[in-house]
């Protein structure tokens, strides 16, 4: 093939004819010239007899319906061979008395490509060469604006020859030349300055008009955008699809497979990119010849219904049913994320497990611990995912009945409206309609043993907690399904979730999390290093996650909301798309936020919550830099909640940023200190180890705002050490441009100091120590004797990195003594509540990490208040920071967010200090206790009568509401603007916190009375 292609293409007359279709026909002016030499090196050859080469030559070139696209792109050889290839097809189809030709021709090179094969119309691509999966795989799902394709297909049938019919499928496969490349802010929009040369010189005026409109949709949503035209005169219709690159991956070959299931193929097909990040698929779709009488409007309507599917999961385990018409796409869908629950929540640790629950005492911590490990291990031994996934295949006939079961709550009838009822409609109702019980009972008679029947009954729990799903919308980019966490069994989950989402999309699953109505918590990005750390993620990613948002809901009880908190999971061959799955999981959770609001969906939603719901996300690891998106698109979505849905954004929205002022870090710090002042010690004395390192939020600040002498830096490039003490000028130069530890100047380290890799493999060290595997030695290198220091403080790192299997490693460091004097858990769960208590039980000072860590947690609370108090005029004018220069309020108002954090971690730590001191009771457990009080406190604040004493209320309200909100807007503006249940939630947690730090967890019977009678009564009388 020619490898001058993007010259050749210029050789194309676009201009002498229109075919009506929205593309101006390919015309090749040396057509004629290119087949004579065709004919003349064909004939050199001797493989066609002489006398039959003009015949072929002139049928390959005049009667097979071959775009001239192809004689253009490619070389007089290579024509030359596949009419030979043709020939020879036709003569093996003559023999074998066929009436059909097997034909394969292609040819790949850098810059174009050419596919042509045999293709009846209707025979889907799954049943062909599959040269679409290639074209998928190898041009399209990595299609950037810096190495972008395009896709021209046609469909041909010529006359028969010798008894033969020829029906071709034709694929042409170009290298993108963009009018501008970098588009400009300015230039996004124009179709013209961001297309593909060879598609300006082919389409119509019109198909620029309705590509630009198709591309606007695109740029203001996430996708899919889908429009339909009639082709003027034919059945035929048009199909526009846009969409965001690399935001769905097999999309071009799975369409195919959806439009063939409604009896549809297509004519031609064109694939469009533009350098702007924009994908336009067009396809030109027809009624396959003598199929079923199904009215083209209905075929076309289900095939836009089901779109937003293919785009969300365009590929799954459950393909093949599909494709072979064992299930319809929703049903395989289904299938697919009934799969994803079964993983999850599959009641498989069976009756000796919970005999053991019984026997052992599940609030002694060693016996909790040891019953967490037990369960990760049977859970994994039992029910792998591979296991469960060969149980649901063995059964589409169960997984059609449990969709219909599914489905029949949560799709809308359409008789209620004046649309005809679509084709899946008619088959739902065809469908067995059965009730819970009697499903239940067809589980048990259709399965083949207890652990098949077990599997389908967790399809069918998870059909009966879902309360509302965006799966029928047409226009989702993942599937979202708010489920009422009643299922979990309480001896697993003792503290009973309020509300819980599962997100499925095609880089991702993820879950959100919460304790109660007003919740708010980070939500985090979970990457796997290889296929086994994404096998032990994917077992324990509910698991962390409800760990994280109890760990948050102790933390936020000094604020008014509850506890909450987000996980996506990116799958192992996604690592490279944390935004993609952030933006998709964001989107397709406020499909259930926004019900009835969202541009573009027309159809209603089935909503047995029965009340609005409104989210608080903040950043966590890897969605630091996502805020400021989530809150715009939160604002383009329609969202009234916008300004408060995320916190952590920048400061020219109003954000205040954790990592610019420090706020995790000063509640850290202030219990670091807190240490040193009741000891008597002088913090540049003190050694430390840290893990996490200057490149995250609470690494670089610990180092900033720490005066002592650190020893060790662990973080996600490897292991920094230095018995003399790290150079600190150094260290703050890494914190202060965000580096990890490999950007460090190892000159600056002394005799006695290295730097580990986890790449660096037999390193010997400054005492002869060999480290064999770098990467082995960062992740272990908190128990290594080496690591010994005065404090440590986590402020990274995967949950339960010290455990009851090797916290021993850190209290006998082999001379007797721990490794830590003092830890302060910065980091979320670094600890299990074991190895904890085994630290204190040794002599180690230890604060936990819901104590330590709720910094962040109190500044997003000020940050959400604010924005709630604010219209958008005084927001704007108040919070947001605008080319460079800082609002009076907003700098006076971050000042007095950190000193609050303060102010609340010494009231805690003095709290959990002194009653350490009278009772004995280990300050790790002292620190739940706490929290427990106050929470139930709070909420039970919010239910008695006290909220109704009006002057108790505003006395309280005017000591809990930050003084500068106060001085701006006033009590009375405060309370009517902000929703009356987050104000409730403000006196409860508010009186309950300062309650409980100054009496403890216990108190005696009359300490609230004489608490509210010396703080308030007087005061509000």
């Amino acid at each position: 093939m020619s490898t001058a292609s993007p010259l050749a293409r210029s050789a194309l007359n676009t201009t002498e004819q229109d075919d009506g279709y929205g593309y101006n026909a390919n015309v090749f002016p040396e057509k004629e010239s290119q087949m004579v030499k065709v004919v003349s090196l064909i004939e050199q050859t001797g493989f066609i007899p002489k006398e039959l080469v003009q015949n072929e030559v002139s049928w390959f070139y005049n009667n097979l319906g071959i775009d001239d696209y192809y004689f253009v792109l490619e070389s007089v050889e290579t024509i030359a061979n596949h009419v030979m290839s043709l020939y020879g097809a036709k003569m093996l189809a003559y023999t074998r008395n066929e009436n059909a030709l097997d034909v394969k021709l292609e040819k790949e090179d850098d810059d174009s490509s050419v596919y042509i094969h045999s293709s009846k119309p209707g025979v889907t691509e799954s049943q062909g060469p599959q040269y679409e999966k290639k074209i998928d795989e190898k041009y399209l799902d990595s299609s950037t604006a810096a190495c972008a394709y395009r896709v021209e297909s046609y469909r041909s049938s010529g006359p028969a020859l010798n008894g033969v019919t020829p029906d071709l499928r034709s694929y042409f496969v170009t290298k993108c030349q963009f009018v501008n490349p970098n588009p400009s802010p300015e230039e996004m929009e124009d179709i013209t300055r961001v297309a593909d040369k060879g598609f300006l010189r082919k389409a119509t005026d019109h198909t620029l008009r309705l590509y630009s409109k198709v591309m606007h949709n695109v740029l203001q949503r996430k996708g899919p955008v889908i429009e339909m035209y009639e082709v003027p005169g034919k059945r035929e219709r048009r199909l526009i699809i846009g969409y965001q690159q690399r935001s769905t991956t097999s999309f071009f070959s799975a369409m195919s497979d959806l439009y063939h299931f409604y009896g549809l193929f297509s004519t031609r097909k064109y694939v469009e990119q533009f350098s702007n990040g924009v994908t336009i698929l067009g396809l030109y779709l027809n009624p396959v010849p003598n199929s079923s009488q199904i009215p083209i409007e209905q075929s076309i309507h289900q095939v836009i219904k089901e779109t937003s599917l293919i785009f969300c999961l365009p590929s799954t385990p459950f393909q093949y049913l599909f494709q072979t018409n064992q299930l319809s796409l929703q049903e395989a869908v289904y299938g697919y994320v009934g799969w994803i629950f079964s993983q999850h929540f599959l009641n498989r640790l069976g009756k000796e497990y919970l005999s053991l629950t019984n026997i052992l005492d599940a609030r002694n911590p060693i016996h909790e611990e040891v019953l967490s490990k037990m369960k990760k291990r049977l859970r994994q031994d039992t029910f792998t995912r591979e296991y469960i996934l060969d149980i649901i295949k063995r059964y589409p006939d169960l997984i059609k009945l449990l969709y219909a079961n599914f489905a029949h709550v949560h799709y809308v009838n359409q008789r209620e409206s004046n649309m005809p009822p679509t084709i899946s409609y008619q088959r739902l109702t065809r469908l067995e309609t059965l009730t819970n019980e009697e499903l239940s009972q067809k589980i048990r008679s259709l399965t083949s043993n207890a652990h098949e029947q077990v599997v389908f009954e967790s399809f069918l729990t998870f059909n009966k907690h879902v309360l509302k799903t965006n799966f029928y919308q047409p226009t989702k980019v993942a599937l979202s399904f708010r489920l009422d966490p009643g299922f979990l069994p309480e001896i697993e989950y003792p503290t009973k979730l309020y509300g819980m989402f599962l997100v499925v999309g095609s880089e991702f699953r993820g879950f959100h999390l919460r304790f109660r109505d007003v919740s708010r918590g980070g939500i985090r990005i979970i990457r796997s290093r290889n296929r086994e750390a994404y096998s032990i993620n994917q077992r324990t990613l509910f698991d962390e996650n409800y760990a994280l948002s109890a760990t948050q809901q102790r933390k936020n009880k000094d604020i008014p909301e509850g506890g909450s908190k987000g996980t996506i999971l990116l799958d192992i061959d996604q690592q490279d798309k944390p935004r993609q799955a952030f933006e998709k999981y964001v989107d397709s959770v406020l499909d259930l936020l926004i019900v009835g609001q969202t541009p573009g969906i027309k159809e209603r939603l089935v909503d047995l919550v029965g009340k609005p719901e409104i989210l608080f996300f903040g950043p966590d690891e890897g969605t630091a830099d996502y805020m400021d998106w989530a809150s715009q698109h939160a604002r383009s979505r329609g969202a009234s909640f916008w300004k408060a849905f995320t916190t952590g954004k920048s400061q020219s929205l109003g954000g205040i940023p954790h990592d610019t002022y420090g706020m995790t870090t000063r509640s850290v710090h202030q219990y670091v200190l807190g240490i040193y002042r009741k000891l008597g010690l002088k913090e540049e004395e003190c050694t430390k180890l840290q893990t996490g390192g200057p490149d995250g939020d609470l690494g670089s600040n610990e180092i900033k705002i720490s005066k002592d002498k650190t020893i060790a830096i662990v973080d996600g490039s490897g292991v920094l050490y230095d018995r003399q003490g790290i150079d600190r000028t150094e260290l703050e130069r890494l914190a202060t441009e965000r580096r990890m530890i490999n950007a460090f100047d190892v000159s600056k380290l002394s005799s006695e100091g290295f730097r580990v890799l986890l790449e660096d493999n037999n390193v010997k060290l400054f005492d002869g120590t060999v480290v064999e595997n770098g990467f082995q030695f960062r992740n272990t290198f908190h128990t290594n004797p080496l690591a010994q220091a005065t404090v440590f403080v986590p402020c990274g790192g995967r949950p339960e990195s010290v455990d009851l299997y090797n916290v021993n490693k850190l209290i006998d460091s082999g001379n007797g003594q721990s490794l830590f004097k003092y830890v302060v858990e910065g980091a979320n769960l670094f600890f299990t509540q074991e190895a904890r208590l085994r630290l204190e039980k040794a002599g180690v000072v230890i604060f936990k990490d819901a104590s330590a860590n709720k910094g962040g947690v109190t500044s997003s609370s000020l940050e959400v208040l604010a924005a709630l108090a604010f219209n958008d005029q005084e927001f704007d004018e108040h919070m947001c920071v605008k080319d460079g220069k800082v609002p009076a309020f907003y700098e006076a108002y971050v000042k007095e967010v950190q000193a609050t954090i303060e102010r609340n971690a010494a009231i805690e730590f003095e709290a959990l200090w002194r009653e350490h001191k009278k009772t004995g009771i280990p300050i790790s457990v002292l620190s739940d206790e706490l929290s427990v009080a106050i929470v139930q406190l709070q909420e039970q604040l919010q239910g008695t009568t006290l909220w109704d004493n009006v002057a108790l209320r505003h006395a309280v309200l005017e000591r809990a509401f930050p003084k500068l909100l106060l001085d701006k807007l006033g009590l009375d503006q405060l309370i009517a603007r902000i929703p009356e249940s987050y104000v409730r939630a403000i006196f409860g947690a508010y009186l309950a916190s300062q309650f409980v730090y100054e009496f403890g967890a216990q108190p005696d019977h009359f300490a609230f009375f004489d608490f509210m009678r010396q703080r308030y009564y007087n005061e509000a009388n």
